[in-house]
């Protein structure tokens, strides 16, 4: 089990790099792989896309990406980051301070929301979570989300034999904005995947092509950036508008290609 982060807290001897970024309240940025990708494997959009957000704010992001069968470890790592005191459990403030992104593509998807339902059970809030090509693991539920998240988007390819939920819904409306479900289309505009396996290529072409969609990418890190410049002090957050980068996102069209 390995998860890729650039400030890594899987065991003891790095609690010190969680004590920090609790500190901080940085944004925790929490990713997962689909299929049987390990987290720490850059081939995939997925990690590259935490360690740039974690470069680009070194002192504002704590990002970590995960196997899909590895939600345990993911849960292990958030409670441990937004423990500031380090007594082994969170008070009502602890929580009420979370700062928390997840997203995943595939089973990555799926295991998003199945990681956001666990903690809802412990009262803690997510602020976004986003799904590429979400594909149901079993005894999950991909698309309902659940009410302590505050924002959700999901984005989708219908073309291919394996394909994602087309639509995703809050169980709590008041409590939960569902930014949209966003469907791409890759018939005309084919997305290069070199260095993927032949029968991934040729069974479920579309499902690796919006993982690797530069389009889809960079309307997430406009979203995640954005979620990043709200705990930032005023005068950084004025080098960046994000509503005019989420802009894109909101007014295109159902078709992103």
């Amino acid at each position: 089990m390995r998860a890729a982060a650039v400030r890594p807290v899987s065991s003891i001897q790095e609690a010190d790099h969680a004590s920090q970024a609790a500190e901080r309240n940085d944004l925790i940025l929490i990713g997962f792989m689909g299929g049987r990708i390990r987290g720490d494997n850059y081939f995939h959009m997925e990690a590259r896309m935490a360690k740039e957000m974690q470069q680009r704010y070194p002192r504002g992001v704590h990002a970590a990406v995960f196997a899909n069968h590895d939600g345990h470890l993911a849960l292990r790592t958030l409670l441990q980051l937004l423990d500031k005191n380090s007594d082994g459990r969170l008070s009502a403030e602890e929580k009420a301070a979370a700062r928390i992104v997840i997203f995943g593509h595939s089973w990555g998807a799926s295991e998003t929301i199945a990681l956001a339902r666990r903690l809802n059970k412990l009262n803690i809030p997510v602020l976004l979570t986003v799904q590429v090509d979400s594909v149901q693991k079993s005894h999950q539920d991909d698309g309902s989300i659940p009410p302590n998240v505050r924002e959700a988007v999901n984005f989708y390819q219908s073309e291919g034999m394996l394909h994602g939920r087309s639509f995703i819904e809050a169980m709590d409306p008041e409590r939960t904005t569902i930014l949209g479900n966003y469907e791409s289309t890759y018939r005309k505009n084919p997305v290069s995947c070199p260095g993927y396996p032949w029968f991934a290529r040729a069974f479920m072409k579309p499902h690796i092509e919006i993982e690797n969609d530069p389009s889809v990418w960079s309307k997430i890190e406009a979203l995640i950036q954005a979620k990043v410049l709200e705990g930032e002090p005023p005068a950084e957050a004025t080098l960046f508008r994000p509503g005019e980068e989420l802009g894109l996102l909101v007014t295109q069209a159902h078709k992103s290609h």
